[in-house]
């Protein structure tokens, strides 16, 4: 977990680990475009930016908290691009 919690990028698998997300939850907000990630092209791995992204999906969780719908987190993210 050491390595992971240092490296400046992660899998999904690895962000379900970090922040304790279901990895459906996780990929739904990718394919939404609420995650942002690169993708190598070598094996298409889809490579997270660590603190940006547990940033953000804490974000996403106090949004969701405060009664935010998904259209409207999407809205808001966007506006903070």
């Amino acid at each position: 977990m050491e390595v992971i919690e240092n490296s400046p990028y992660v899998t999904i698998g690895e962000l379900v680990r970090l922040t304790g997300m279901r990895y459906s939850t996780l990929k739904f907000y990718t394919e939404e475009g609420m995650l942002e990630f690169e993708q190598a092209e070598e094996n298409l791995t889809r490579r997270y930016k660590r603190v940006d992204t547990i940033q953000r999906i804490h974000y996403i969780k106090t949004l969701r908290a405060e009664g935010k719908t998904v259209p409207q987190i999407k809205d808001i993210l966007s506006q903070t691009k």
